[in-house]
Formats: structure tokens, sequence, C-alpha cells
């Protein structure tokens, strides 16, 4: 049962199409019964206070500005051609992943975003329909934020970002290599390049519109712990940890039971 779990989750990691908060608040729904309304500190939000000003700049934007843009956007954006942006997007995501996979020394998960990107970007037409997928050859994405986790800035402090969001120190730092991999930037032409940009940040709001209705309670805290859990979810590639029961050579001892156990089982 751990095997299909950690499988499931896994392959749901790989089909993300959105920001990693996305897929962090679903991990977090699913794993963690603390309450979000707690008020002991958080050990990797030092800055809470400066953070949740920046939550409320953010805020107030998104919800006089890019929500309402977002959701006329869906409004008459068919259904197919919001997925084909999405797959566009993602395609151009596979350069970024490819850099850093080397980066890490993984050459297998290298050579499948490799792949992904010939294919979608050919057979795919330029990324809009998402072949490889279809072929089952599927990777898991990776960023410069990653990268520096592997090479040994694990902890990092929350940071909220001005009209960014969520992210980490590490991952901030992380940002300039990632948007040096981004085929985007060289295009030389910067009103197509704002053009894209633009779209990208609507057709991604777009995506986390129903994603919403999951948060509860403390709007910071939940979103804050849910990306902390999702980079957390990425950066181990998916892996749950080992679950004990799940090994072939896990044995029960004599001196787990108690006769007394019996006894009073047998009592009752």
């Amino acid at each position: 049962m751990s095997t299909l779990f950690q499988s499931r989750a896994k392959e749901c990691l790989q089909r993300a199409k959105w920001f990693p908060l996305t897929l962090g608040i679903t991990v977090f729904l699913a794993g963690c019964a603390s309450s979000q309304t707690a008020k002991a500190p958080h050990p990797e939000d030092p800055w809470e206070s400066f953070n949740r000003r920046v939550f409320v700049f953010n805020d107030v934007l998104d919800r006089y500005a890019l929500k309402p843009v977002a959701r006329g956007y869906r409004t008459i954006t068919p259904d197919p051609v919001e997925t084909s942006v999405g797959n566009f997007f993602s395609n151009l995501g596979e350069v970024r992943t490819v850099v850093n996979s080397l980066l890490q020394g993984k050459g297998r998960n290298a050579s499948l975003s490799t792949s992904r990107l010939i294919i979608n970007s050919t057979v795919g037409i330029g990324g809009l329909f998402d072949v490889a997928t279809r072929m089952e050859i599927t990777g898991d994405e990776e960023d410069f934020g990653q990268t520096l986790a592997v090479w040994g800035w694990e902890d990092s402090r929350y940071l909220m970002l001005p009209l960014l969001g969520p992210s980490t120190l590490r991952d901030t730092t992380g940002l300039p290599a990632d948007r040096a991999a981004d085929p985007v930037m060289y295009l030389n032409d910067e009103t197509t390049e704002i053009a894209l940009t633009v779209l990208s940040v609507v057709d991604t709001r777009a995506g986390l519109l129903d994603r919403e209705e999951m948060i509860r309670g403390d709007r910071y805290r939940f979103i804050r712990d849910a990306y902390l859990q999702s980079r957390q979810f990425e950066i181990n590639d998916g892996e749950l940890g080992e679950d004990p029961f799940a090994a072939d050579d896990f044995e029960f001892d004599d001196a787990d039971f108690n006769d007394a156990d019996f006894d009073e089982n047998g009592a009752d």
C-alpha cells in the first residue's frame, strides 16, 4: 500500500502544470492535521511580521487586479485552448529542468526532459500538445532552488516576495539562474517577451482559481505551510520516506506482545 501511495503521489507531482503551491495545497490537506490558527512561531518563518505585510499587499493586488483578469481569461478561453497554453509554458520549462538536472547529477531525468522537449516541440507543435506524457515519458521538474538544496542549502527561511508570492531565501537566490534558463529571455523582442510573461502569469492564476476553496483559517499560514511542504516534496523528488511495514525483512518480535494484553481481551 505504501509503495502504491508513493507512486501515485509522484505521478501527481510529475503532471503538475501550475505553481508549486498547487501541489502543496493538495499535499497539505492530505497529510497535515495541525491547526493553522495556532499562535506558535514557525521556525522557518522568523520574518513573519514583514512577510505578512507583503502578503497583504499581494492579496489586495490579486483581489482587485489579477484575479478578475484570470476569471475573465477562463470565461472567454475554451478549455482546449487553456490546456494548450499551459502545455506551451510547461514545455519551455523543460529547458530549466534539463539544466538543473545536469547540475544535480540526475542524468536520467535530464535525458527524459530533453526527450520531452524535443517531442513536444516537434510532434506537439511547439509544445501546444503534451505528446510526451501520452507516450509515458515523464520526469521530475527541477529548478535552481532545488539544485541549491541538493548542493547543501537544505534549510532556508520563508520569504514572501512582492508580486511573486511565496518563496524562501534559497529559492529567491535561484531565481536569476532560472530566469536565465527561460527561452523567452532570448526572443530579442521586448513586446513579445512582455506579452508571453503576462499570459503565463494569467494562465497560472486561472489554474489556481478552483483551489482557493481549499484554503481554511489563516490564509497566510495556510499558504506558507503548503508552499514549504510542496518544496520539500519536490526537493525529495516525491519520496515520502521509508515505511517499515513495507520492508520485506520486517518481522514482529515476541517482546512486542504482552500476554497480559491477550488476557485482558479474553476477559472482556
